[in-house]
C-alpha cells in the first residue's frame, strides 16, 4: 500500500484535548490516520498523518 504523508507542527500553547479534536476532524473528513507523534521538551508536538494514496481510474478505451 501507498501511502502519503502530512507533516504537522503542534505548538506548545495547544492542549492535549485541543489537539485531539483537530486530529479528528481530519480524520473524519479528510481520511488521515495518525501515523506519528513526537513530543518536544518546549510542549510543542511534532505530528505525523498519513491516507492512503487513491489511484486514479483509467479510461475505458474498448469500443
Amino acid at each position: 500500500m501507498d501511502y502519503e504523508y502530512a507533516p504537522l507542527r503542534l505548538p506548545s500553547n495547544v492542549d492535549r484535548l485541543t489537539a485531539a479534536a483537530q486530529l479528528a476532524i481530519q480524520a473524519e473528513f479528510s481520511g488521515w490516520e495518525l501515523a506519528r507523534v513526537q513530543l518536544f521538551r518546549d510542549g510543542s508536538r511534532k505530528v505525523v498523518l498519513r491516507r492512503r494514496v487513491q489511484p486514479t481510474p483509467q479510461p475505458n478505451l474498448s469500443y
